[in-house]
């Protein structure tokens, strides 16, 4: 099993307790919210663990290429706390098949701002918020290897839903690994409901677009927010599209990274990752969120990639 290092100021604990006060059933509902918040918050956490797992045994492999001689990545791990409630932890590694990765969870609570209330679902009669959720982004050595997006949430107000996604940014089109890709999360939403598929894609279309400059961010995957049909089914479906990223994303890098590329196609993946930037301070809604709810600035700017350019 890969060992982590882990710098740590205390240990990331953020299980939610319940109360007892007696028996009414508003306390009842209470508990259950309590409860499946728990139940959401430990996946999110052993996703976490498993995607970190994987990414070092990447690293550990990598037999050919120019990073050859360099040592193994491990992940560095990070807590850090939110004022106003909650917290999170940060899992970077800088490897020699991951230029940059970060794994982040977070759970946080609090008060929206009555700016930023109107914009989010189920406040109308009460500002407060919870959220827990995954967000990776990979960043890869080689240019033929993609670089991938992935988070899952679930954000409780006076509503509670389930959203996310994930999607993949080739530098050098490679129509193998988008129909892998998408393949695998086809798979995932087909176990649930046949029509998610073709939507969840159509959103994720429309969402990782550059209006500025008329163009996809990648070759897309899926992106769906506000889910709140059946909470044990939208669960379910949620672990399902990280599983399903758990197990593509890791054959799509093996499958590319031993692969010898030339500084052209380097120059060209700098080039795609000032994209890559452009999307994410101009248009991302997580971003965003994050930085308007008093959210580690570290943690949400850790989809940046390690070096980029503009021609």
């Amino acid at each position: 099993m890969a060992r982590l290092r882990v710098r740590v100021r205390k240990n990331f604990s953020k299980g939610v307790k319940v109360k007892s006060r007696g028996f009414s059933s508003s306390q009842g509902l209470m508990d259950k919210t309590d409860e499946r918040k728990g139940r959401a918050n430990a996946w999110f956490l052993e996703l976490r663990d498993q995607l970190c797992r994987v990414f070092e045994d990447i690293e550990r492999e990598l037999s050919s290429g120019p990073n050859i001689d360099l040592p193994p990545g491990q992940f560095d791990r990070t807590n850090w706390d939110r004022e106003g409630g909650g917290g999170g932890e940060i899992s970077i590694m800088r490897g020699r098949v991951f230029e940059k990765v970060g794994v982040n969870v977070s759970t946080v609570e609090g008060v929206f701002s009555d700016q930023f209330r109107g914009q989010i679902p189920g406040t109308e009669e009460s500002p407060s918020f919870w959220a827990c959720g995954i967000s990776l982004v990979a960043h890869m050595c080689s240019p033929l290897v993609p670089a991938a997006h992935m988070n899952t949430r679930h954000v409780v107000t006076g509503r509670s839903w389930f959203g996310g996604g994930s999607d993949l940014t080739p530098m050098v089109k490679d129509d193998t690994d988008a129909e892998l890709f998408h393949g695998a999360l086809k798979v995932a939403c087909d176990a649930h409901n046949l029509e998610y598929y073709k939507r969840f894609k159509k959103l994720c279309d429309e969402y990782f677009y550059l209006p500025h400059r008329q163009e996809p961010r990648g070759v897309g995957g899926i992106f769906y927010d506000n889910l709140e049909d059946d909470w044990e089914q939208d669960f379910a479906f949620t672990r399902d599209v990280g599983l399903a990223f758990l197990g593509i994303f890791p054959d799509i890098v093996r499958r590319n990274c031993q692969k010898s590329w030339t500084l052209e196609q380097r120059e060209r993946q700098l080039i795609r990752r000032g994209r890559y930037v452009e999307f994410n301070l101009l248009h991302d809604r997580g971003t965003q969120f994050g930085l308007k709810t008093g959210g580690n600035v570290e943690a949400i700017l850790m989809s940046m990639p390690p070096v980029a350019k503009w021609p």
